[in-house]
């Protein structure tokens, strides 16, 4: 299914809007290498699963190739764990694209015990330290009820 709907005005360099929102929250207790961190791994997962938020490549004047990238920003908010803890808990009752980010992650090294990690520990009892989500805007906004954008 298909959910992202841009518009764009009769204007061909009119700004193109989007009816969707990508948004990663993090636990506002975070230090600054673990903010990048959880947000790039937060993302990342993002686009495998709903390939239509990744636009087309990029090249540069010298033909120069780059990889596409998501089509649309990534908006970073903040929270303390009690609201991300909520905020999960919406998201999984609105069946969102989702990714989470828990606090066992960092002390792995690998892909496999990363999964491991997550899937050694209930739904309920998470210690989640990020999580990202993808879908229409009023339903995003929702599910982040009671997050401030990042500083």
């Amino acid at each position: 299914m298909n959910t992202t709907h841009a518009t764009a005005s009769a204007t061909p360099d009119a700004p193109v809007r989007f009816d969707t929102k990508i948004a990663v929250l993090l636990r506002e207790d975070l230090e600054t290498w673990q903010r990048l961190n959880v947000t790039a791994f937060l993302v990342s997962g993002l686009g495998t699963q709903v390939p239509e938020v990744i636009g087309e490549p990029y090249e540069d004047a010298d033909a120069v190739g780059y990889l596409p990238m998501f089509r649309q920003p990534v908006l970073v908010f903040e929270s303390t764990k009690e609201t991300l803890t909520a905020a999960h808990a919406r998201v999984l009752a609105r069946a969102l694209p989702r990714a989470v980010f828990t606090s066992d992650l960092f002390t792995t090294g690998n892909d496999r015990d990363n999964r491991a990690a997550v899937r050694a520990v209930p739904t309920a009892e998470l210690d989640l330290v990020g999580l990202a989500v993808y879908g229409p805007k009023n339903a995003v906004d929702k599910v982040l009820k009671g997050a401030r954008m990042h500083p």
